[in-house]
């Protein structure tokens, strides 16, 4: 009888370690092809957005508040600018549910314990995916999340409108902060060197980032649905620790809870911003000096952004 070729264990050990090696090799550059994807996929999340903006100013004749407070008497206070626009970005049947449960409820924070929490305000955990970035996990998931009042069920997102330096009401020169009502014929800096919305992933415990409706840390929707370029932590000490600010445009981690005050992404390196005139740019976190002069509006000044 004849005995058939085979490998020896050292053969085999051999192969497994070059396939290891080819492994390790090819590992960072898979990831780094993933990471150009979920980058672009990003930028074109964006790109859609700041097209159903634009499409919402030509009917309105003014972009979106950030949000609206209950002084506004608006009758759909804390929904987020996001919410405003669903209708430009094909997503007709989730803004009836928006426009009906404002109807039935004009209270947007619907705790879980209460009996009716399934049907009051169902679009809180809707998934709208161009809402999220693909880069973050934790958006493809509903989350429940303790906060003052209840613990309620939401969905998140990873982008934020540019109130202006800050969204304190005092600053109000930006686009997008609480019961704005700028046209683009206000932003006299250029639409095409105005920030308009800037990526900031929630914060670490999810408290802040809402999709759809959010209070903020000052009942005026900042850290939810807007947030300036030199944000302030009003909240002080409180907030898990975090300075006062202001804070500035650079990397953070989803562990940070303090980067809750500052634009941000997981991109590396800097974060996509959509600019007033429908374009949409990867910053440097190197850019972080002529952020003040790009987030505002009407500030008169001459600003580029660097390569």
């Amino acid at each position: 009888m004849t005995r058939r070729p085979a490998f020896t264990q050292i053969e085999i050990l051999v192969v497994i370690a070059i396939m290891a090696i080819l492994f390790g090799l090819l590992l960072p550059a898979i990831q780094k092809v993933r990471a150009t994807v979920d980058r672009i996929r990003c930028t074109n999340n964006l790109k859609q957005i700041e097209l159903a903006l634009h499409a919402y100013h030509d009917t309105e004749g003014r972009f979106p508040a950030g949000m609206r407070s209950m002084r506004s008497r608006d009758p759909m206070p804390y929904l987020s600018w996001r919410g405003r626009i669903l209708p430009y970005l094909e997503q007709e049947a989730v803004w009836g549910e928006v426009v009906q449960a404002y109807q039935t409820r004009p209270n947007p924070f619907v705790p879980n314990a209460d009996p009716n929490a399934a049907a009051l305000h169902p679009a809180r955990y809707q998934k709208v995916a161009i809402f999220t970035c693909p880069a973050d996990g934790r958006l493809a998931s509903v989350w429940d999340v303790t906060t003052s009042r209840g613990v309620h069920r939401v969905r998140l997102s990873s982008y934020l409108g540019v109130a202006g330096l800050n969204s304190s009401p005092q600053a109000v020169d930006g686009v997008l902060f609480t019961n704005a009502a700028t046209r683009i014929t206000d932003i006299t800096d250029g639409s095409s060197n105005t920030l308009m919305i800037g990526e900031r992933p929630p914060t670490d415990e999810l408290r802040y980032g809402w999709w759809y409706a959010g209070a903020g840390q000052d009942n005026g929707g900042s850290l939810d649905s807007h947030i300036g370029v030199r944000e302030y932590n009003r909240k002080g000490s409180a907030y898990r620790g975090c300075p006062p600010g202001p804070y500035h445009f650079e990397a953070a981690m989803f562990s940070d809870p303090c980067g809750a005050f500052r634009f941000w992404s997981p991109h590396g390196g800097g974060a996509n911003f959509a600019m007033a005139d429908g374009s949409v740019r990867f910053i440097r976190y190197s850019a972080n000096e002529v952020m003040p002069a790009l987030a505002t509006r009407a500030g008169g000044e001459v600003a580029s952004i660097p390569d």
